[in-house]
């Protein structure tokens, strides 16, 4: 059994930039102590990536704020996790859910069974979006989230995404 850790977006403009929150900055140093948990070939972590035309695409017409935008800070990972996440597999995902993710765990998962925990932000968004994605892929595989080690952009639709993902049959710990 291989356990990996899936860190979702634990980036500069999520937690204390363009779209941070206090409840994003309250859970770094929970998710530092959870990848401090896995050996680092075990751990995946994805970046929330857009372009400089950000604002012309779909996401930004609904959510007209820019962030993450390939090679500015916001789009970096928050340094105190940067340190930690040196070495580890990025995915660069230029949506909420990212489909490349699923497709390199399903292939992991063709020669060892392997468990997924998630962590990051934001939990109503890339958080579950990424959860689904990879219980629709692979429905056998267990899948949990540490709710503790996620911040969604508000309380209730932490709490509001939680139950989804337990709907889902994704443990939510």
């Amino acid at each position: 059994m291989k356990n990996i850790l899936i860190v979702i977006d634990m980036q500069k403009d999520f937690i204390d930039g363009s779209l941070g929150t206090k409840e994003a900055q309250k859970i770094v140093d929970c998710v530092l102590d959870k990848i401090s948990q896995y050996p680092k070939e075990n751990i995946i972590a994805t970046r929330d990536t857009h372009e400089e035309n950000y604002l012309e695409t779909q996401e930004g017409k609904n959510l007209p704020v820019v962030h993450c935008v390939r090679g500015t800070e916001g789009w970096e990972f928050d340094k105190r996790i940067a340190q930690v996440l040196d070495g580890v597999r990025v995915i660069d995902k230029p949506t909420f859910g990212s489909v490349d993710l699923a497709e390199l765990l399903y292939n992991e998962s063709k020669n060892k069974e392997i468990e997924v925990e998630l962590v990051g932000l934001c939990t109503d968004i890339c958080v579950v979006s990424n959860a689904i994605l990879l219980k629709a892929k692979m429905p056998e595989m267990k899948i949990s989230v540490d709710s503790a080690c996620c911040a969604g952009v508000t309380p209730e639709t932490h709490k509001a995404a939680l139950t989804t993902l337990a709907m889902c049959q994704i443990k939510v710990k």
